[in-house]
């Protein structure tokens, strides 16, 4: 490993897309402290820790972690790169059901920098409507973070507005130089760095709140083992099944010319475990947010109804409101079982539109290739297709560990959430994955100058370790 370290700073090419990368980050770090104009940090501090463990808090905590941004802060930075990612989202979903589009992806690299162009565009849009719904937000409430100067003033929402497009359009475009002239995915960087801020933090509270000799600690010795134990295991784990593929043997045909025979070559169609990645997880989320909001807020409208209304139905609706508030709560048995139908029911969905199994297959046969003991064309098809759908019950179930790993740890050992997010979830999901992709980047090229790499086993002397993983 140390050998691999030293061998990145003797290629100068390598040397600098790493400094590069770094520098990129770094920038984006000290804009992430740059508040806005007309906000107060100390009100809006304050409002964000009295929010913290409620569903505005929850909110809060979810964009966090894959935006890039924060909503605690207020700053510049504040809507991070979402508006981008939802922008590509959109424009993905829609490559595979708008012709137009479709034709616009077959055309190669053309036609795939024509959608980039159109997604910039959207993005500027996306962040105009959230900017707006944004700086709203900051000046409703009991208790608005707006200096009573500003608020409601056009030169708060012409600079609020300017400044939040403005550093999200930044972002974006830090992230298109880190792919450039950096090395690995720079929105995914970006994101994951967000993430890796935040873990200081937590450690942080783990280290308050221990101490050997008080039984009443919040942290025992055996819950620090506990949960570093549990963080190795969750992040192997992780990387086993991001790097898990169902290996399809495939047969190439013999091609006679002559007296010579050309093909019949053996290999293998890899069907990733987790195809869907960490969207399911994503969009899942997103949806369980509007239950809560909307659970909480029928609950404190129906408690401050006059008191003498004590008909039957008010008391039945109190009742049931009252309820499913409770069990939508972040803990709750009822969040937590339609949750994990929503991540099962968006992996199908995800896998769905991403994969093509009429596609792959007519590929297959125009190039000459079939899978041993099926017909090309539509049995192939079927086949492809029966196989994903059953590796994609096992990546969905696997996705819902994850994703009810933290709330399970905090719920049983009374942990703050902001430490048991590193156990699992999104956030834990994007960082394993952008890391891998970034190792084995570097892993290419080292490898393409002669060099050993990060994944060599044996002390070197062994076989590469693939960058994938066969199951």
């Amino acid at each position: 490993m140390l050998q691999a370290f030293l061998n990145i700073f003797r290629i100068s090419e390598l040397r600098n897309k790493i400094f590069f990368t770094l520098g990129m980050l770094c920038i984006y770090r000290i804009g992430f402290f740059i508040p806005l104009p007309g906000v107060s940090q100390e009100l809006m501090k304050q409002w964000a820790e009295k929010q913290s463990g409620g569903a505005a808090g929850n909110i809060l905590d979810y964009v966090s972690i894959f935006t890039g941004g924060s909503l605690t802060q207020s700053t510049i930075f504040g809507l991070g790169i979402m508006p981008y990612i939802s922008a590509a989202i959109i424009f993905q979903l829609l490559g595979s059901v708008w012709e137009k589009l479709k034709a616009l992806q077959k055309e190669g690299p053309a036609g795939r920098q024509k959608i980039q162009e159109y997604t910039r565009y959207a993005t500027v849009g996306l962040c105009l409507v959230q900017s707006v719904v944004y700086l709203k937000f900051f000046q409703s409430g009991e208790s608005p973070v707006v200096y009573a100067a500003y608020k409601d003033t056009f030169l708060f929402w012409a600079c609020g507005v300017l400044a939040l497009t403005s550093g999200t359009v930044f972002l974006m475009w830090l992230g298109e130089q880190i792919d450039k002239y950096g090395i690995g995915n720079g929105i995914s960087l970006i994101i994951t760095a967000g993430i890796i801020a935040g873990m200081p933090t937590a450690i942080g509270m783990v280290v308050k709140g221990f101490d050997v000799n008080s039984a009443d600690a919040q942290y025992s010795p055996m819950t620090v083992i506990f949960l570093a134990v549990a963080f190795v295991v969750v992040v192997a784990g992780s990387i086993v099944i991001t790097q898990g593929q169902r290996r399809i043997p495939i047969q190439q045909a013999k091609h006679t010319r002559g007296r010579r025979v050309y093909g019949g070559q053996r290999s293998y169609l890899p069907l990733r475990v987790n195809h869907g990645g960490v969207m399911p997880i994503i969009f899942a989320s997103s949806l369980m947010i509007i239950p809560s909001m909307l659970l909480g807020y029928m609950d404190s409208v129906l408690t401050e109804v006059p008191g003498d209304d004590t008909s039957g139905f008010y008391n039945l609706i109190y009742s049931i409101v009252g309820f499913l508030n409770v069990n939508f709560g972040f803990n709750g048995y009822l969040y937590t079982v339609v949750y994990i139908g929503l991540i099962y029911f968006f992996a199908y969905f995800w896998t769905t539109v991403q994969f093509q199994p009429k596609e792959m297959a007519t590929q297959l046969r125009d190039h000459g290739s079939f899978i041993p003991g099926l017909r090309p064309g539509p049995r192939t098809a079927d086949y492809l297709e029966t196989v994903m759908e059953r590796i994609t019950y096992v990546g969905a179930g696997f996705l819902s560990l994850i994703a009810v790993v933290p709330t399970i740890v905090s719920g049983v050992f009374k942990i703050d959430f902001m430490v048991t997010q590193f156990l699992g979830g999104t956030g834990l999901l994007i960082v394993v994955s952008v890391m891998l992709d970034f190792v084995q980047r570097i892993e290419a090229s080292l490898l393409m100058r002669n060099y050993q790499g990060f994944l060599a086993s044996g002390g070197g002397k062994g076989p590469k370790i693939r960058g994938a993983r066969g199951t």
